[in-house]
């Protein structure tokens, strides 16, 4: 049988629909529908400023929206052949780790109230909740932050600020060991999450898996790594894990909060002074610009006609990683609970994922410089 679940269901963040062909309890396979919170935002950015368009950016997507800024801000910067002075692009660097830590532990988060595990589930909101605290200090608000401008950063860190963020980083440390312990050795989510929803290092290759969801599955790959403020100032590792179930993308995600706390440290310890934004002036031209988002790699390819965008493309990790979802890790699933596990194992946006689908003149759907970034949609 064909068993739905949603677009509206307690179990989903967001509106999706979810078809489960079914035999019993066992999932046999699976397919994803969307299109219940299109908004169309790229066609939106068109023949706007780059000043309207990176406030658009941010409404990309809610959990992730600073990176979203920050690389709209670096592409222009590419288009321009400019870059940020060394104290801003240590500023991102800071905003963007500190938003991913938060990222993964929401993600985490509700995997654990997938499988009813409440305890979890609320320790995970209390470890979270001082790092919104730190980059409201930093930047002035908790979700959309307003941080990044084409150049820099809208604000400088006061050395108070920088030292309250520091504690806040320590006294996480601290704590953060003892919730990842009662995960790794809980028998409860051992259960449910070790060989459940298992994806192979060639499948994550064949549907080009990113993030946490390929990393999980062996691939050795994050885009910080050719980011020249991550790869020319910091000492930084890539976290992977090679087992591809739900326990592997859980626990790379615990292992990157680790990381981003060790790049935390070295950003407030060795912060340099000076300007914090640059006056650029954007030229008519094209460029692409890609980043590390918590959920995986994050794509940019913006066209400009001076300073207004003629042209933009989003590519966001979560169209890769619910398709690689459905494809393999849904296939032969033990129980439709475990579905709704491994489902909610890949943290999916499914705002980010459905952005605008271009038209030409016969109905087809128009690719923009030749690379398909959206599913289409019913």
């Amino acid at each position: 049988m064909i068993l739905p679940i949603g677009p509206i269901h307690p179990a989903l963040k967001e509106p999706v629909r979810l078809k489960l062909k079914t035999r019993g309890e066992k999932v046999l396979s699976a397919e994803i529908d969307y299109g219940y919170v299109h908004r169309g935002i790229e066609k939106v950015m068109e023949g706007k400023t780059w000043q309207k368009g990176i406030f658009l950016s941010e409404r990309v997507c809610g959990i992730c929206s600073y990176i979203h800024t920050q690389t709209f801000a670096e592409t222009f910067e590419k288009i321009a052949g400019e870059h940020a002075p060394l104290r801003a692009q240590y500023l991102r660097v800071l905003t963007n780790e500190l938003d991913r830590i938060q990222s993964h532990l929401l993600a985490n988060s509700t995997y654990f109230k997938a499988v009813e595990h409440e305890t979890l589930f609320m320790y995970m909101l209390y470890l979270r909740e001082p790092v919104m605290d730190a980059i409201e200090l930093l930047t002035g608000n908790r979700v959309n932050m307003g941080w990044n401008v084409v150049g820099g950063v809208k604000m400088d860190a006061k050395e108070t600020h920088l030292s309250q963020i520091k504690d806040i980083i320590n006294n996480l440390e601290s704590e953060y060991e003892k919730y990842v312990e009662m995960y790794e050795e809980g028998p409860l989510v051992g259960l449910r999450s070790k060989d459940v929803g298992k994806m192979s290092r060639e499948d994550a290759i064949k549907g080009r898996a990113v993030g946490p969801i390929g990393r999980g599955s062996g691939l050795k790959h994050d885009v910080r790594e050719d980011h020249p403020t991550y790869r020319d100032h910091l000492d930084w590792k890539v976290i992977w894990r090679k087992d591809g179930d739900n326990f592997a993308r859980n626990m790379n995600r615990f292992d990157e909060v680790r990381e981003s706390i060790k790049i935390i440290k070295q950003v407030i310890d060795n912060i340099p002074e000076g300007s914090i934004r640059e006056k650029i002036n954007i030229p008519a031209g094209y460029a692409e610009w890609r980043n590390e988002a918590p959920r995986g790699e994050v794509t940019y390819m913006i066209e400009t006609n001076g300073n207004l965008i003629k042209n933009i493309s989003i590519r966001t990790p979560s169209i890769m990683n619910i398709d690689v979802c459905a494809k393999y890790m849904l296939n032969d699933v033990a129980t439709v609970a475990d579905a709704v596990a491994t489902y909610a194992s890949v943290d999916p946006c499914v705002a980010c994922t459905e952005r605008v689908v271009i038209l030409d003149e016969s109905g087809a759907k128009k690719e923009f410089n030749g690379l398909d970034t959206v599913k289409h949609l019913k």
